[in-house]
């Protein structure tokens, strides 16, 4: 029986959907608050792709990058001055990062176990 997810990647989601929203408690508008909107709706459609594909180390891979270029972007985009957008970044990039890194160890182990979950199982599918 197929898993119905990991619980890693819908915190993640959680984690992404916090992060795209925000600039409601930090009130920063602009790049860098558009930056984060768009960041979180990355990991949001990372970890979609890690909850439908298990095996595949791609969505895990996007939600780690993701995760540490959210920490980095206080100093990118220049608003490390702003603590509450920089501590944000910083938190949620970092806890991103972390469940990236985990769902990474997770979902190798799935493609050990199971070599349908990955991508590339049904190119030997079509007939010639």
């Amino acid at each position: 029986m197929r898993e119905k997810g990991r619980p890693a990647d819908w915190v993640a989601i959680a984690a992404g959907l916090a992060l795209g929203l925000s600039f409601i408690w930090h009130g920063m508008y602009g790049i860098g608050g558009g930056a984060l909107f768009v960041l979180g709706l990355g990991v949001i459609m990372a970890s979609v792709v890690s909850l439908t594909r298990p095996g595949a180390v791609t969505g895990e891979l996007a939600v780690l990058a993701i995760g540490l270029l959210a920490f980095t972007t206080p100093w990118l985009l220049g608003y490390a001055h702003l603590p509450l957008a920089a501590w944000t970044a910083w938190i949620m990039g970092a806890g991103i990062a972390v469940l990236g890194a985990y769902g990474l160890v997770q979902a190798r182990r799935t493609r050990r176990r199971d070599p349908d979950s990955v991508w590339s199982s049904h190119v030997n599918d079509v007939p010639t």
